[in-house]
């Protein structure tokens, strides 16, 4: 782990990678070792983090993909965000502020989920979908910026009825840590730091991922034992009676 000095003059955490922030959180969530609880990582440079979770709770992993919804003449700003089964997120101040048209929007979001329907076949190479009802759910990415990836994840796991839902990331912002508190019923957030930028400067090593990485580390994971595995409809007892979805 290494320190990196902000212009105040105060340390912050810098990870040395994915992997070290993985084991750091996997610390942090102890407490759910041991009860069937399921780590679905945000591909790509969620997966990483997301398999030293799964490692250290022996737990099993999955993929949720989500993707952002760029802006029309910015596409790397995102104004929402769709995984493959429906679950969406969209910041509707930026679409107005934007003038986003509907016909643009219509367009964008449908490009996305087909890609996001694409990258989960491709990553899951025909092993079904864990099962997610009455289980312990901890989603998992490398940081946390806006939070429209997390959110779209979030409504999606949450119409399958978990028991609990867990948002897990080594670093994230205040302001999208807020905008998650009333979608989820935990946010583990090792780091919290102000002013937030982007993800990127709080690691030593923050390399992109590539998909033949997800794809490598997810079939070794399948590889390995179930330890975390098990039936669907049987409810943790420590969280059972939560399985409803919340109102969004």
């Amino acid at each position: 782990m290494l320190r990196l000095r902000r212009n105040d003059n105060e340390d912050r955490v810098l990870y040395a990678d994915r992997r070290t922030a993985g084991r750091r959180l996997a610390d942090r969530l102890a407490v759910y070792r041991g009860r069937n609880a399921l780590i679905l990582g945000i591909p790509r440079g969620g997966v990483p983090v997301a398999d030293e979770i799964a490692r250290g709770l022996a737990a099993e992993i999955d993929v949720v993909v989500a993707r952002k919804v760029g802006a029309p003449s910015q596409p790397e700003l995102a104004i929402g965000a769709v995984t493959s089964n429906g679950g969406r997120f969209f910041n509707e101040a930026l679409i107005q502020e934007l003038e986003v048209s509907d016909d643009y929007l219509t367009r964008a979001v449908a490009r996305e989920v087909a890609e996001a329907r694409r990258r989960e076949s491709a990553f899951r190479a025909g092993r079904p979908v864990s099962p997610i009802k009455n289980r312990i759910v901890i989603v998992v990415d490398d940081g946390l910026a806006t939070g429209a990836t997390m959110r779209a994840a979030v409504r999606s796991i949450r119409t399958r009825y978990p028991a609990k839902l867990v948002v897990a990331v080594p670093v994230g912002s205040e302001q999208g840590i807020a905008g998650l508190s009333e979608e989820v019923d935990e946010i583990i957030s090792l780091d919290r730091p102000e002013p937030f930028y982007a993800v990127g400067p709080y690691y030593a090593d923050f390399a992109p991922v590539k998909d033949a990485e997800v794809k490598r580390i997810l079939r070794d994971a399948w590889a390995r034992p179930a330890h975390g595995a098990g039936p669907a409809d049987k409810p943790d007892p420590a969280v059972s009676g939560k399985t409803a979805p919340k109102r969004l």
